[in-house]
């Protein structure tokens, strides 16, 4: 219930794991890791380089740089880097433009880009790219290489563009090639209904098995599908770039998309994996600097960019990961099967990796994306950058996508609701504004104004978080005006920006004010008329809100709850039981008491009226920390009988004498770390409880109506409420508050 603080000396940094520890992690977690991960990424790494017409050796190439590279140097501890399907497009459009060497130029350059980036400390403002584009980019890239690679499911190429694929699509139907259909066909099946396998099956990854079986088919059903070729070893593929010959604006365009799309991805797929484990956060500009350094060798090397990949980072994680261990140790098995078992490559058919491109190709289209961006109101946003990425380019796609989302945000924060109407058939009008309210408004704000009858009563409820001089003076100008023509014109400013600040300086937002702070704030001010600037800002802000609410109570109360707590200052019932006017039917006195045997007749009598008069459902005595009436008590100080106060306090005798005796409440209340005056609060809270349960009113409404007396400890240092029996203490859940302050 409550929390000790350990306060021992503590060093300024725990020792690291020791070398055992650190051995047992790799062997226990790391390993079998880095093997799931490998089974993963190979496949997708080699349907990533066909896909975008790339050797089939560079997929391998980066994926081994991807572990080695940016698993050793990367930010993130547990992200996996290669290939990934995010860049396929883009590099398959720079391999159509430049050629594949040009192409490792362009990764080599955007490498060198990266590390600029992160040495720049500027990683962070990747993040700033509005998600719903970043989903739609990856969405539209998704259903480019499914439309790509469905030509080669059905035996023949690719096409170019989107428009081209479309277009060729029903002629490729009429040349279906079924030995390459079928075992892409399987493929797909198996990807799909993977999910649904038992969880011990599931161990083995989906990519695996189906590329697996869609290649073992293919070498038992009749046929002889198109297989991927290989022109010598590993080791033959790798080539230095080449330097492009003119075009350099073009070029460096490229490679700032590379940068860009490769930054933003890994970035993004970092913050994902730090949501999938408790360890160490990812250091961003370090990660940064590890992307760039293995696009650098990569595209030295002849391979195919590289970023953080979602995919094989959650696989990761999944699979136990500890360390970044397992995305280095991934990256050696890529290497080992390249250089051993490249003939085991060559036997894999084209539309076995069609199939398997495909399958992830939809998946990058994720139905929560788009639910999300119809509930925010970014679906637009959403379409349009989709069918710009897939029928234009990447990059005018994304461009396009931040122009939109732009204005979309730019209009949502400048834009205002203005509303008027009459409020029933008073004759009085509500004008309510709510937003940001510039001049960009006045046309909107004036021609509401407009619909205000003329000699009215005007409300003018102004929600507004931002004001300029332009929209304050039109509202000043037009209540002038009404109040000529016989109105009356009542601002209640319940925002953050004021009309009489508008003439200090330049329009500025003013920060957020809660509920609580708006309504308390004017009793911060200690001077002699705190209570009438108090009066003040209430009539101003918010007697019309409550007005309706108390014009239904004018005639009489019905109050859920007796409230009887102590007269300090810092307790106020209504803000810690969430209650408003009507609710509370509340007495104070000097540490809340009640004295036995009807011996205070001012507590009995609003004890009699609210029991049998109110008809109250609940009965709620309220204890609080610090009690100057409890601090009195244990120090035997200013409780001398004759005066007031000692006479008064003299009922809270058997309070004091029952905690001394070592009453529950106190023991479960010292065990839980409280003070001896918040013991005696509670067991006081206890003792008044008791002392209402002999009460002959409150037992017999008890009885007859189910009455529920309850107990309550505020803790003014925590803000936190307790609840308090006769027996103990304990804290209080969001269902009991209900039962505690007899609210339905």
């Amino acid at each position: 219930m409550s929390t000790t603080l350990d306060t021992s000396p503590r060093s300024s940094a725990p020792p690291g794991p020791s070398r055992s520890e650190r051995r047992n992690t790799l062997l226990r977690h790391d390993l079998p890791a880095s093997i799931v991960v490998f089974l993963v990424a190979l496949p997708l790494s080699l349907g990533i380089a066909v896909a975008s017409g790339a050797p089939i050796a560079a997929g391998l190439i980066a994926a081994v740089i991807g572990g080695l590279v940016a698993g050793t140097l990367g930010g993130s501890r547990l992200q996996v880097s290669g290939p990934a399907a995010g860049l396929t497009v883009v590099v398959a459009g720079s391999i159509s433009q430049f050629g594949w060497k040009t192409t490792c130029f362009i990764t080599l350059a955007a490498g060198l880009l990266q590390i600029v980036f992160g040495l720049s400390r500027i990683a962070r403002a990747a993040l700033a790219i509005a998600p719903v584009v970043v989903h739609a980019m990856l969405a539209g890239i998704g259903i480019t290489i499914a439309l790509q690679q469905v030509h080669v499911l059905l035996g023949g190429a690719s096409h170019s563009t989107a428009g081209e694929n479309l277009r060729e699509l029903p002629g490729q139907l009429l040349h279906l090639h079924g030995d390459d259909f079928v075992v892409g066909a399987i493929v797909i099946a198996i990807m799909v209904a993977w999910r649904w396998v038992p969880q011990r099956v599931r161990i083995i990854p989906g990519p695996l098995v189906a590329v697996v079986a869609g290649t073992v088919l293919s070498l038992v059903l009749p046929g002889n599908p198109a297989r991927l070729a290989i022109n010598g070893s590993l080791f033959d593929a790798i080539g230095l770039p080449q330097l492009p010959h003119g075009s350099w604006g073009a070029i460096a365009m490229m490679v700032l998309t590379f940068a860009l799309i490769a930054s933003v991805e890994s970035l993004l797929s970092a913050v994902a994996v730090d949501k999938m484990h408790t360890g160490p956060r990812t250091d961003f500009d370090r990660e940064m600097i590890g992307q760039g350094s293995a696009n650098f060798l990569s595209g030295l090397l002849g391979g195919l960019p590289v970023t953080g990949v979602i995919v094989r980072s959650a696989t990761n994680v999944q699979a136990g990961a500890r360390t970044r261990a397992s995305a280095i140790l991934h990256g050696v098995w890529v290497l080992v099967f390249a250089v051993l078992l490249v003939s085991v490559v060559e036997q894999i058919p084209k539309s076995v990796l069609a199939g398997l491109l495909i399958v992830v190709g939809v998946q990058l289209v994720k139905v929560g994306h788009i639910r999300l961006a119809r509930r925010t109101g970014d679906l637009a946003v959403y379409v349009v950058t989709v069918l710009a990425v897939v029928f234009e380019n990447l990059l005018e796609g994304v461009l396009i996508g931040l122009v939109l989302a732009f204005a979309l945000l730019l209009w949502r924060v400048v834009r205002v609701s203005v509303h008027a109407a009459p409020l029933g058939d008073s004759g009085r009008w509500l004008v309510g504004i709510d937003g940001t309210c510039t001049f960009l408004a006045l046309p909107k704000l004036t021609s509401t104004l407009a619909k205000v009858p003329e000699g009215s009563e005007v409300i003018v409820e102004m929600s507004v978080d931002f004001l300029d001089h332009a929209a304050c003076e039109a509202l000043q100008d037009w209540a002038r005006q009404h109040e000529n023509n016989g109105g009356t014109v009542e601002f209640a400013e319940m925002g953050t920006a004021r009309m009489a600040h508008v003439l200090d300086g330049p329009p500025r937002r003013g920060k957020a004010r809660g509920p609580l702070e708006e309504v308390l704030s004017p009793w911060r001010d200690r001077g002699a008329h705190a209570i009438t600037a108090g009066v003040a800002a209430y009539h101003r802000a918010h007697a019309h809100v409550v007005r309706p609410h108390l014009d239904e109570l004018r005639d009489g109360q019905d109050p859920d709850s007796l409230f009887l707590t102590c007269s300090d200052s810092r307790i106020v019932p209504n803000v810690i039981t969430h209650s408003g006017p009507g609710d509370l039917f509340t007495v104070r006195n000097v540490g809340n008491l009640i004295p036995p045997n009807r011996a205070d007749n001012s507590t009995e009598a609003a004890l009699e009226f609210a029991v049998d008069k109110l008809g109250v459902r609940t009965v709620v005595v309220c204890g609080h920390s610090s009690c100057g009436a409890m601090q009195a008590l244990l120090a035997e100080s200013e409780t001398t009988p004759g005066t007031g106060l000692g006479d008064w306090l003299a009922h809270a005798h058997p309070s004091l004498d029952r905690y001394r005796a070592g009453h529950p409440v106190a023991v479960a209340a010292a065990e839980a770390g409280y003070d001896e005056t918040a013991q005696l609060s509670m067991v006081n809270v206890a003792v008044q409880l008791e002392t209402l349960a002999a009460h002959p009113l409150v037992r017999r409404a008890v009885r007859e109506r189910g009455l529920v007396v309850s107990g309550l400890y505020f803790d003014i240092a925590t803000a936190r409420v307790l609840s308090v029996t006769t027996t103990g203490i304990s804290e209080i859940a969001d269902t009991d508050r209900a039962a505690i302050v007899g609210q339905d």
